[in-house]
């Protein structure tokens, strides 16, 4: 008798609707988890190479959009992007932008230049930038500089960072640590232009007044880009501040934690690096009680407890399929 083996995009489907009251928990109230579902199967259905990545991953990566209230794929809010099987998610400068606004303390913006550009900008006691677009250009190739500003409301002048695109490139080639794997070069670096612009404002963005939201996906956009692991946890997202090279082993303990507020916990992301230490059955036996009491006692879900214990180790499936067994004890 043939054995009907599930598509990727039914698999993926089957265990998102499985963990959708934990998806429904994260998100704020103006996005609703069945939109959230449906924009994870769309950039899933889109790209071949997040088919390839472990489900526990992309489940993560959705509580982590959903935690800092960003769709994925909807206006540069953010994006799944694979690191050979794990996906991490990649807040977008838009996303950033749509966060400020939100705030309504501050507001914020990001452009690029092109050759051809009429482009003026100065520092000092009155900063300023004058940009008037030419015929621009076709590719990343093309931008000679990048540009964010911000004005707290009230202000009199604004808050202003210009980089040229050398500068992007160096303080790219500095932080990244995953190589050809980093999102910005992927395609022939389709997305180096989304990458450019969100550099320059974060750095405006240390000067505006942050809400929690804000604060949190600043945190998730530095722990990314620099190719660092990082965990929402509670009311915490602890960025580890080892460098994940492609020759980490991921051993070592976590590294400096910034403080934010968070009415859900336990998503972990991943940004990148090279595929953790197994988990051996000694270990896993070992750590069997204080695992599954976490998952029986409801302070973690299934899911959580894989994405956080997998910003360590890499667990079997086996392993994975006995944590998942936990949850249904008591059914």
């Amino acid at each position: 008798m043939n054995q009907v083996v599930a598509s990727p995009a039914k698999s993926l489907s089957t265990f998102l609707d499985k963990y959708k009251g934990q998806i429904a928990n994260a998100l704020p109230k103006h996005i609703s988890p069945d939109r959230m579902v449906r924009l994870t199967m769309t950039a899933f259905s889109q790209n071949a190479a997040l088919q390839r990545c472990d489900l526990h991953s992309i489940f993560g990566s959705v509580v982590v959009a959903a935690q800092l209230g960003l769709e994925i794929g909807v206006g540069g809010q953010g994006y799944l992007v694979p690191y050979g099987n794990k996906a991490t998610f990649v807040p977008g400068w838009q996303g950033l932008v749509d966060l400020v606004s939100r705030a309504g303390r501050a507001t914020v913006w990001t452009g690029a230049v092109y050759r051809g550009d009429d482009f003026d900008w100065a520092l000092g006691d009155r900063p300023y930038v004058k940009h008037r677009p030419g015929a621009g250009g076709d590719t990343w190739q093309d931008i000679t500089h990048v540009y964010a500003v911000g004005r707290v409301n009230g202000s009199e002048f604004p808050v202003i960072e210009v980089w040229t695109m050398d500068r992007v490139v160096k303080h790219l080639n500095k932080f990244n640590k995953v190589g050809g794997r980093h999102y910005a070069l992927e395609k022939n670096g389709q997305n180096m232009e989304m990458y450019a612009r969100k550099v320059v404002l974060l750095q405006v963005l240390k000067y505006m007044p942050k809400s929690i939201e804000v604060q949190r996906a600043v945190d998730v956009a530095t722990a990314v880009d620099a190719g660092k692991n990082f965990t929402i946890d509670a009311d915490m997202v602890t960025i580890d501040d080892r460098d994940v090279d492609q020759g980490d082993t991921g051993a070592g303990a976590a590294g400096t934690s910034t403080t934010s507020s968070s009415t859900t916990s336990g998503s972990a992301g991943r940004a990148g690096g090279a595929d953790k230490p197994v988990c051996t059955p000694e270990e896993f036996q070992a750590k069997t009680e204080e695992w599954r009491g976490l998952v029986t006692s409801g302070r973690k879900t299934a899911p959580q407890l894989i994405a956080m214990i997998q910003t360590r180790q890499t667990l079997t499936e086996d392993q994975k399929l006995t944590i998942d067994a936990w949850a249904h004890e008591n059914d």
